[in-house]
């Protein structure tokens, strides 16, 4: 891959500060005070809140608590989606992380302890780290078949394995990319990934997300770029000759230029998981 370190470090050390409420239908002994914290875009929420849920167990009685859920202005909060993609996906248009109010604008999270309603429909239930591992690494074996036909990954040894989720767990940028490096090399003469592992999510849609085969590469040998990917899989995402822009394309928490080759956005701004995540969302309208 080509070398840039800078942009991996960038995407790695990004971060969204976030004030995490009680719910005011949760019982508890005192009142409960708000927790500030900032979260790892590239992380999962379970593996970053075990401070959040001991803040909120000091108002409560501890053997009452069974599982903690999470949302966003009544959205539940799925978790094994990276946190920043939950944050482009519901919260990008309130509050940017890149703006410099941010430290103004806190993404208000509600928290849910022991809560009999818990959204089944919505989320999958997370009981230990060891759900976590399993579909990160899931998903990993996943994007290095539509990479490598999976050869990268069945090479790796075990410990290789548990050295990219120590990384992500322990939030270590060089003992996670020593290992992640590999799934990011290709033949050179193949000018990238037999396939690039991707999926674009919608607020306007009932599907989870949009996910089907895409070359980095056309057959006669012309780099596709995001605005190509965007043509094929969801091309109302592009405004029309003279239309006005609908929908922003954001990754990370920002909008690429449409003209950047998506083998480069897949080697750089693709999650720990190995996937690029795109988020459409509607254009503000203020």
């Amino acid at each position: 891959m080509a070398d840039d370190k800078d942009v991996l470090r960038d995407v790695w050390f990004g971060r969204i500060p976030t004030c995490f409420t009680l719910n005011q239908d949760e019982v508890t002994e005192r009142e409960a005070e708000p927790y500030y914290l900032l979260l790892p875009r590239v992380s999962y929420l379970p593996l970053v809140t075990d401070k959040v849920k001991k803040h909120f167990l000091k108002v409560m009685k501890a053997e009452d608590v069974e599982e903690m859920w999470l949302e966003y202005e009544g959205t539940p909060l799925k978790w094994h989606y990276p946190i920043g993609v939950l944050f482009d996906l519901h919260a990008s248009n309130t509050v940017l992380p890149w703006s410099i109010t941010v430290n103004e604008c806190w993404t208000q999270i509600r928290l849910h302890i022991n809560d009999n309603n818990f959204p089944d429909r919505d989320l999958l239930h997370c009981t230990s780290n060891s759900v976590i591992e399993a579909h990160f690494m899931s998903s990993i074996k996943e994007a290095d078949a539509l990479k490598h036909k999976s050869q990268v990954v069945n090479d790796m040894q075990k410990k290789d394995h548990k050295q990219l989720w120590m990384g992500l767990q322990n939030d270590k940028f060089d003992q996670f990319w020593a290992i992640n490096r590999k799934l990011m090399e290709y033949p050179t003469e193949e000018g990238g990934f037999r396939y690039i592992p991707f999926r674009i999510y919608q607020t306007m849609s009932d599907r989870p997300f949009i996910q089907k085969l895409f070359r980095p590469v056309s057959p006669e040998g012309n780099v596709h770029t995001l605005g190509d990917l965007l043509k094929e899989m969801y091309p109302a995402a592009l405004p029309n000759d003279g239309e006005q822009k609908r929908y922003q394309v954001v990754i990370h928490g920002i909008e690429p230029l449409l003209e950047t080759p998506l083998q480069w956005l897949s080697e750089h701004l693709s999650h720990p998981d190995n996937f690029l995540h795109i988020c459409v969302i509607p254009t503000p309208t203020d």
